[in-house]
């Protein structure tokens, strides 16, 4: 793919580094041809694969880089799904810049080297245009370096902590003034000063805690316990044993787990008989197919906190949820994650569209700024800073495993990715739309 030459040397700044494995797993890409006759309920990703008539220039080629199959993190293959109507929904009704679109698939594996090999692969083997994927922290760190030396576009669907602003990549998912610190002001206010901790070991839950921590400070309340699990891990006794022992009569505790070690602590939260009225949870990562996969018993009454619930009423959200279970079946449900994956494709195409151009990076980076899409969650708009401004949501988990929203904003929040609450970040923001600025800038001398 032709790329413009010289682009932005004016700033370089450090990326985060990862202890990347020396043997690659070997995970073959895929392309599976999606018609109206073989939709079916499985949960098994899926993609939209155009007729190859009229040649390869008839296409534009885009990378879906996800984990799927039996994986750690439950629900990457259903973020591929929604990626894959988005894909569909654009190619029938007239493709791109009068091009269908071919979706490349990659299995990352929950391996960070494989990722970061796959992408190596998307962008100069199968010289795509543009990439969508990652679904974790972890795996966002190890494709960072790669869009960045190659100087091309990722786009990354999930929540995150933030502390992060890359030119390269664009990030659709909530940073923490979006998700986690909303979540904290209204716990503060229904459930109680003292908030008992417990996440992944890695960087998502030790950076949103060390938020959550300070922002607790300055709103007089308490972190009482912390604990963090090995990524993956499902021995989640001694968590339940601190609760107890911290939180004797009952308390909120704030949940940054991620994947399976989620199904080992709520399962064992609700043997022990810590019951959600008594010590409600406030999960990040828990959706409705989390929902589905641990099991509603165990998590009736606990919060999730998020952009988007599957309950939401509005026209767009009724008309897309009922566009995807004609797809993928009557019982699927839909996630925050999801929605954020099919927003991103469908900004992404009207970027392309305003710059005239797939292959000149920098003229659709640049059309990307102030687009905004009416997407399931309501509008969206993409700042200078690469987020996504958003409304901001808490759910509560309900008999029919959805989730009634208890909390909405009224206006769209403008995402924060360098926290306000952190000593060593709150005086700078991010703005890619002016040279002077670029990833990080001070907005104070104080």
């Amino acid at each position: 793919m032709a790329r413009q030459c010289g682009r932005r040397k004016f700033l370089t700044y450090s990326c985060s580094t990862l202890a990347i494995s020396l043997l690659l797993k070997a995970c073959a890409s895929y392309q599976l041809k999606t018609t109206q006759k073989n939709l079916n309920n499985s949960q098994s990703p899926t993609v939209f694969n155009p007729s190859t008539a009229g040649g390869s220039n008839q296409r534009i080629k885009i990378g879906i880089l996800h984990s799927l199959g039996d994986t750690i993190w439950i629900s990457e293959g259903s973020i591929v799904d929604a990626q894959n109507m988005a894909v569909e929904e654009i190619n029938a009704a007239g493709g791109v810049l009068g091009k269908q679109i071919e979706a490349i698939v990659e299995d990352g594996a929950s391996d960070w080297s494989t990722f970061a090999e796959k992408a190596k692969i998307l962008i100069d083997s199968k010289q795509v245009s543009v990439v969508f994927g990652g679904g974790t922290s972890a795996s966002r760190k190890a494709l960072k370096p790669i869009f960045e030396q190659k100087e091309h576009m990722l786009w990354y669907p999930a929540q995150y902590e933030g502390q992060e602003c890359s030119q390269d990549i664009f990030y659709t998912g909530a940073t923490p003034n979006q998700q986690i610190e909303p979540a904290v002001d209204w716990l503060l206010a229904n459930k109680g000063k003292q908030l008992f901790l417990v996440g992944s070991d890695y960087v998502f839950s030790r950076t949103a805690n060390a938020i959550i921590k300070a922002q607790l400070k300055e709103k007089g309340g308490k972190a009482v316990g912390e604990y963090y699990l090995p990524l993956n891990h499902q021995e989640v006794s001694p968590i339940i044993s601190n609760i107890q022992t911290m939180l004797p009569t009952g308390g909120a505790i704030f949940n940054t787990l991620s994947g399976k070690s989620n199904r080992a602590f709520f399962q064992q939260l609700n043997d022990a008989g810590l019951k959600a009225d008594q010590y409600p949870v406030m999960s990040v990562s828990i959706t409705e197919e989390e929902v589905h996969n641990i099991g509603l018993q165990h998590l009736q009454g606990h919060y999730a906190t998020g952009n988007y619930f599957q309950t939401l009423d509005n026209p767009v959200n009724e008309k897309f949820v009922k566009a995807f279970k004609r797809r993928y079946g009557e019982k699927r449900v839909i996630s925050d994650q999801m929605v954020a994956a099919y927003t991103a494709i469908y900004l992404w195409k009207q970027a392309v569209e305003t710059a005239g151009t797939t292959e000149n990076l920098e003229q659709v980076r640049q059309a990307v700024y102030g687009q905004t899409f009416e997407s399931p969650g309501g509008l969206v708009r993409m700042e200078t800073n690469h987020h996504l401004s958003k409304f901001v949501r808490i759910g509560q988990v309900q008999a029919d495993g959805l989730f009634k929203i208890v909390y909405s904003t009224r206006s769209l929040v403008k995402p924060v990715p360098w926290n306000k609450f952190l000593s060593y970040t709150k005086q700078y923001a991010c703005d890619w739309s002016d040279p002077t600025k670029g990833w990080k800038y001070q907005t104070t001398s104080s």
